[in-house]
């Protein structure tokens, strides 16, 4: 499991013109899964994200995490975090999980961060979606299930 994080001071999803999801202070993660996942990956992964000290105290030091401020997450499903460039010009995408896997896997994701009393917005799997964002610092963190 990937996780790009990044911390926003806004950020919105939207599918045919509409908006999804929006959410104000917190992380915009973009989810991705690869083939061997579990929902045994999702623990660790979740603790990491809402624990991590990367928002400002009031010394202006990264010294808070997302349960500390309060934030939300709007969550994306992103398979291109899979991509495999090391070949040619087109990236293959062997590397992500099939949707079958994948859908309920970013579902129990989402249902994780609600059980911790964390905000949560999300994108719609598989979509065409536009996704906007006010980057925080900028603060883009890459969280990688294989090397925690």
């Amino acid at each position: 499991m990937r996780i790009v994080l990044q911390r926003v001071k806004q950020s919105a999803v939207l599918i045919d013109g509409a908006c999804h999801g929006a959410i104000e202070k917190g992380f915009l993660a973009l989810v991705g899964f690869c083939p061997t996942d579990t929902e045994a990956v999702l623990p660790k992964l979740i603790d990491k994200l809402v624990h991590l000290r990367v928002f400002e105290d009031e010394n202006g030091k990264m010294n808070r995490s997302l349960l500390d401020i309060g934030g939300s997450v709007l969550s994306v499903s992103q398979f291109t975090l899979y991509a495999d460039c090391r070949k040619g010009r087109r990236p293959s995408f062997t590397g992500a999980a099939r949707p079958e896997l994948a859908e309920p896997l970013y579902e129990a994701f989402n249902a994780r961060l609600l059980e911790l009393g964390v905000h949560v917005e999300t994108g719609v799997f598989g979509a065409d979606m536009q996704v906007s964002l006010v980057n925080d610092g900028p603060v883009t963190i890459l969280l990688d299930s294989s090397e925690l």
